[in-house]
């Protein structure tokens, strides 16, 4: 599980990156790629702590079962990812609708605050005596 979640926390960054890039000039795109940069990240946590998901809407339903009421990552995190996943269905199979800039630019800032969120969740289980 540790190459996993190294893997997937890898993938979150390179994620996140791109969403900054294309921000600007692909609203759709960069909403989609803060969604799936927090799912990396969220899936790189569960790993570290032994589980592994394989749909998008169990990993979703353990964030807010597992980390969000409890208060690890932070409560705020759900619902940015929910925000994220609204989004990004959005950008991916919206139809004529799409995501404006506004909310491309609003979902990289909430992807990197996830992220950032993950990461402290994180070290906390290791302080604690998680993987």
């Amino acid at each position: 599980m540790k190459a996993f979640a190294a893997s997937e926390w890898d993938r979150a960054g390179r994620t996140l990156r791109t969403a900054r890039q294309i921000v600007e000039t692909d609203a759709d795109s960069a909403a989609s790629c803060a969604y799936y940069a927090a799912f990396h990240a969220a899936s790189a946590m569960f790993a570290l702590r032994g589980q592994a998901f394989r749909k998008h809407p169990a990993i979703r339903a353990a964030l807010h079962r597992d980390l969000v009421r409890p208060g690890l990552p932070a409560t705020h995190a759900g619902e940015d990812y929910d925000f994220l996943a609204a989004l990004r269905h959005t950008g991916d199979d919206g139809g004529e609708q799409r995501v404006s800039p506004a909310d491309a630019r609003e979902a990289v800032e909430k992807a990197g605050a996830f992220i950032s969120a993950v990461a402290a969740a994180c070290l906390e289980l290791k302080a604690a005596g998680g993987s």
